[in-house]
């Protein structure tokens, strides 16, 4: 399976789109209802209305990548955050990808100790 470097920006478009959208559609869709740029060294991530697919798009050097993921059972878990368009790491993408509820996660909590003298 391929991995995203470490240092890569993602995006995830909220609602779902419409799958028969290509290249140029989902190029229109990042400026204008994602207001980002699409030539930003970045993932935009985009699903169906029963979120069995998945679409990639993302700019490199000369041209455009389009990536399509579909299950043939199951469906991806996509965050239920409010804001249109939800910001991620490519860890949180990959997790998405095996279909891991990103939000149901949750870290231990950052601790601050202090030495006692």
């Amino acid at each position: 399976m391929f991995r995203f470097e470490a240092d890569l920006k993602v995006f995830v478009h909220r609602e779902p789109i419409d799958f028969r959208a290509g290249i140029n559609s989902l190029v229109m869709l990042v400026e204008q209802s994602m207001q980002l740029d699409p030539f930003a060294r970045a993932v935009f991530t985009f699903h169906n209305r029963r979120r069995n697919r998945v679409k990639l798009l993302f700019y490199e050097r000369a041209g455009f990548w389009l990536m399509l993921r579909r299950l043939e059972q199951d469906h991806f878990v996509w965050p239920r955050r409010e804001q249109t368009v939800i910001e991620l790491n490519t860890e949180q993408l990959h997790w998405l990808l095996d279909g891991i509820d990103i939000d149901a996660m949750r870290g231990h909590p950052a601790r601050r100790y202090r030495h006692a003298s």
